[in-house]
């Protein structure tokens, strides 16, 4: 069967653009001889619409957009996913859908069976599960239709509790039941780099296990915080992929099941793939909110000089402006660092001393302050100085904030509220500082963009004379591995101990992790590149007395 695979970039509730793009691709795969088009996983509304989808109206638009894509389905079927409203007495109002189109109509409706609730997804919050299998007959074949988790259900638990799976029931076992010839999988899979092979290892699995080929068609884009990398393929019974799509751009590919040509992808190191995906996200985040310039501060420090990188490769230079706002404890250095950047870049550079802001705030505050000790308050001044001037010129010119915090930082507070926390998109909030230092590495591979300066000098916050990083926190080496077995692996401070680190510093950071837990809930969201990434992925109470 030739089988047309459309991985497409959607955008949330936009039903007229991604119904136009659904059709082009339904025209295209007709030219080129396809007897059937699949699309991702919600692809009419794009993934995922979270409480719109309690909305009447939303969902009345949803069914409209189906209606008129199968209008152009006479000559070529196609899968398309959206969600469908259950018409039982019973249950949720919604199934997450698959819809068979066929002779310009609605043929058939199959529904997702394992409703993921955990990390990002909230699934059953909207959607009942399907119970029912049924497999499609199409063109003398049997399909096996199923939606993204469907394929999922050997995934392992992740905890200590004696069970091994996360779900109770495969569907593709009750579908296998009904002899079908090929599975297709529906999906929006995201991306984090740490996950990217278990992911493509479970389906392999699942070929092998059921002796069947799977067709697996991903999204592609971000959708604020989440990023779709894209990746389908066609997968061999055996489990081999003689035809695999892009990542982390749209595609399009026509695989005849019965005699595939072979196309493979050149596989990149987990850093590329996360360049790839921060660059999506910002470009994505700017395009899908009618959003064109960027704005940021720029310090001489790496994290400024990676996310400016970063957002002139997705926004273009003039797109992008940057902010220098040195105090007395600048260093000379670290001016000369941003300004060589900017001149790298070619973006527009400002700047502005905050010098004589700050010493009017202290003189202002003084007689409050009384004769305590400068300390925190102090340098939070500075911090605070610069937010409110960045976001001055933002306003003015309809500049759009750029956050630079990592996620060492954020994980231990590390920042300060309404002033460097600023920010409408934090860019390597799910980025570990030695991460950090690899990307800017991998941006300067044909030569110095980020000075090597930035690259190489301690980092410090510059708050105070002769501040380093390390005053306050472990060395990144050292507070990244804590932070990934704490955050990544949910390991108590008792295992990560037994691991070998020391037990004073694991239980400093730890309680860093949770006690900041406040700041991080009025962060910018994050672009999710890792597989437990801050915001709702990773829901935790601010008040809890834990450690």
């Amino acid at each position: 069967m030739k089988i047309a695979l459309a991985q497409l970039n959607y955008h949330i509730a936009n039903f007229e653009g991604n119904t136009r793009k659904i059709i082009e691709a339904i025209k295209k795969a007709e030219i080129h001889g396809a007897e059937l088009i699949v699309f991702s996983e919600l692809a009419i509304t794009g993934y995922y619409p979270h409480d719109l989808l309690e909305r009447k109206e939303f969902i009345e638009q949803a069914e409209k957009a189906i209606n008129e894509v199968a209008k152009h389905c006479i000559n070529i079927a196609a899968l398309v996913g959206g969600p469908s409203i259950n018409t039982g007495s019973k249950g949720k109002k919604l199934f997450n859908s698959a819809y068979f189109l066929k002779d310009g109509k609605i043929e058939a409706i199959r529904n997702k069976s394992l409703l993921p609730t955990y990390d990002i997804f909230d699934e059953y919050r909207h959607f009942e599960p399907n119970r029912q299998f049924d497999v499609i007959e199409f063109n003398g074949k049997k399909l096996a239709v199923t939606i993204c988790e469907d394929l999922w259900d050997e995934q392992p638990t992740q905890n200590e509790f004696g069970k091994d799976k996360l779900y109770t029931r495969s569907p593709l076992e009750e579908l296998s039941k009904l002899n079908p010839d090929l599975v297709i999988n529906l999906s929006a899979s995201p991306f984090s780099y740490n996950q990217e092979s278990w992911r493509k290892d479970i389906l392999v699995n699942k070929a092998i296990k059921y002796q069947l080929p799977i067709v697996y068609v991903n999204q592609v884009g971000a959708h604020t915080e989440i990023v779709f990398d894209g990746g389908s393929f066609f997968m061999k019974k055996d489990g081999s992929i003689p035809c695999e799509l892009a990542y982390f751009d749209e595609d399009f590919r026509v695989v005849d099941t019965e005699n595939t040509t072979i196309h493979h992808q050149v596989e990149k190191d987990y850093i590329a793939k996360i360049h790839q995906a921060l660059i999506l996200g910002i470009r994505d985040y700017f395009e899908k909110m009618g959003f064109k310039k960027a704005i940021l501060g720029l310090s001489g420090g790496i994290d400024s000089a990676l996310v400016c990188a970063l957002a002139v490769e997705a926004l273009g230079s003039e797109n992008v402006r940057g902010v220098l706002m040195p105090s007395r404890y600048s260093s000379d250095h670290s001016v000369a660092d941003a300004l060589h950047l900017a001149e790298n870049l070619g973006i527009r550079h400002d700047t502005i001393g905050i010098q004589s802001m700050v010493d009017e705030f202290e003189k202002q505050l003084s007689p409050i302050f009384e004769d305590l000790p400068p300390g925190v308050a102090e340098e939070n001044i500075q911090a605070r100085t610069r937010g409110i001037l960045v976001m001055a010129v933002s306003n003015k010119f309809g500049n759009i904030l750029l956050n630079t915090t990592n996620k060492s930082e954020c994980a231990v507070g590390y920042g300060t509220l309404y002033g460097d926390m600023n920010g409408g998109l934090a860019v390597l909030g799910d980025v570990y500082k030695m991460d950090v230092f690899k990307l800017s590495r991998y941006i300067n591979r044909n030569g110095e963009v980020i000075p090597e300066n930035s690259i190489v000098k301690p980092p410090s916050a510059e708050l105070r004379p002769d501040q380093k990083d390390t005053d306050s926190l472990p060395d990144y080496d050292i507070l990244d591995q804590i932070l990934f077995d704490y955050i990544e692996l949910n390991l108590s401070p008792k295992e990560i101990i037994e691991r070998g680190f020391d037990e004073e510093t694991v239980f400093k950071v730890t309680k860093m992790v949770n006690q900041n837990e406040y700041k991080r809930f009025q962060a910018p969201p994050i672009i999710r590149v890792s597989s437990k990434a801050f915001g709702f992925g990773r829901k935790m109470p601010l008040v809890a007395r834990y450690h």
